[in-house]
């Protein structure tokens, strides 16, 4: 089988080289999901795209790493796991939160499980969701737009969960301490 190579700014196509600028300029470095999915420029540049639209979604900091981790945890992605573990981390996301996310345990509070149960109802289910959770999730204060910003976290998560799947993208040696 053909491994993915993980490229950098020498090896990379030459549209690519510029998206891996933007991921030195945000990380320091280039992640290698990245350096994996700059083989597709169009990949990157989408899913870099779809990071910075949910980054700046309905969401506060708390309730988007509900959602990626939900996602991540899911599809037993072994590089966006620890990968957003770091990120909860820079986001000064309470621990308790992650933790209880990665090693599916309660959260927090109510408000926060409505947002793991809806989000994991809508990948389980492929987004036919029934009214009784519809219904639970606006009960807790969400609203249309949260439901809808779900699905860009999904788009986002499916595009790096499965790309780290198949192209077996080793964990960054920054994101080890947050293996589990």
């Amino acid at each position: 089988m053909k491994e993915f190579q993980i490229h950098d700014l020498d090896s990379a196509p030459e549209k690519s080289k510029p998206l891996l600028q933007k991921s030195i300029q945000g990380f320091g470095l280039i992640p290698g999901l990245h350096g994996v999915m700059a083989e597709s420029p169009s990949a990157l540049a989408a899913y870099q795209d779809l990071h910075q639209h949910f980054l700046d979604s309905s969401f506060d900091a708390d309730e988007m790493t509900v959602v990626w981790q939900t996602i991540n945890v899911e599809h037993n992605c072994h590089y966006c796991v620890p990968a957003h573990s770091a990120i909860a981390k820079s986001m000064k996301v309470d621990d308790a939160i992650n933790n209880a996310l990665v090693d599916k345990t309660p959260l927090p509070s109510e408000k926060l499980e409505v947002l793991r149960d809806t989000t994991l109802t809508i990948v389980r289910e492929r987004g036919v969701v029934p009214d009784r959770v519809l219904e639970r999730f606006y009960a807790a204060g969400y609203t249309q737009q949260n439901l809808l910003d779900i699905i860009l976290g999904l788009a986002q998560k499916v595009m790096s969960n499965y790309t780290n799947h198949f192209a077996k993208t080793p964990v960054d040696a920054r994101l080890a301490k947050f293996v589990r």
